[in-house]
């Protein structure tokens, strides 16, 4: 059976329906319960939601204070829109499947072009993946510079050669991917801390949790974008990590790769 494209692989090679899944939220009032509700795992459900909201020109769920199971969550009205969306296209494709009268030959190709177009989509090990606008490029002899803005007031800035630019034919306005791994995110809870890094994401700790050696800390930023590292569980003490406290995420220009769609 052709897997459905609405379904994510997160860590762990798990699968979610991410319709399913904003619909269990939107009904239930809580991605605790959808997360059971689903048979998958809080840490899942809100990867699959951070990954949902990061590709999200506006963001599909918020969440409210309270612990971990606590608190709530709820849809966004452009979450709604996108899930009114959804049904709407599964509708058509009812539609389209009645008017095909039972042709299986028409059915077979219909599907073998669902399976090369999914072929084409970009899959990435980055744990962090951005869609954005480019706003800025700056050329210089070999790299250039390039400004994307993610949303939420948050932009992004790249380093990559200039042949890069020209093959991916960067411009302002084009929509592009900004990729990030979650090892390479320098988390710090001075604001006014002076580094190297050019790029600069700043919010509030909604996800803080130990491993045997390292931990992952995901900071939601206000325009409801969130971004995740992997640091040292020494790291995560000594700052005094934890849900609620105010982070940045520093990223070095020359870590972000972009991708555009082919």
């Amino acid at each position: 059976m052709t897997e459905k494209p609405n379904v994510a692989t997160i860590s762990g090679g798990r699968k979610v329906d991410r319709l399913l899944l904003l619909e269990k939220i939107d009904g239930l009032g809580s991605i605790n319960a959808a997360a059971k509700a689903l048979g998958i795992s809080y840490k899942a459900a809100w990867e699959a939601v951070d990954a949902l909201n990061n590709l999200s020109e506006q963001p599909l769920v918020v969440r409210s204070s309270g612990g971990k199971g606590g608190g709530g969550t709820r849809i966004t009205e452009h979450g709604r829109q996108v899930l009114m969306l959804f049904h709407d296209l599964e509708g058509e494709f009812r539609s389209f499947l009645e008017a095909m009268g039972g042709d299986s030959a028409r059915f077979d190709t219909f599907f073998r072009a669902h399976q090369l177009m999914r072929r084409w989509t970009m899959k990435t090990s980055a744990r962090n993946q951005f869609l954005g606008k480019v706003q800025k490029v700056t050329k210089g002899a070999v790299n250039a510079e390039i400004i994307l803005d993610i949303g939420g007031g948050d932009s992004l800035a790249a380093i990559i050669t200039n042949t890069s630019v020209e093959h991916l034919e960067l411009a302002p306005g084009v929509e592009a991917y900004a990729l990030v791994k979650a090892p390479w995110v320098i988390v710090t809870t001075d604001e006014t801390l002076k580094t190297s890094a050019r790029n600069r994401l700043c919010g509030v700790v909604s996800h803080c949790r130990e491993g045997a050696v390292n931990g992952e800390v995901v900071i939601t930023l206000p325009g409801g974008k969130s971004v995740a590292a992997i640091v040292t569980n020494g790291s995560i003490q000594s700052l005094g990590l934890k849900e609620g406290v105010r982070a940045c995420a520093l990223i070095k220009a020359s870590h972000i790769i972009l991708a555009v769609n082919g």
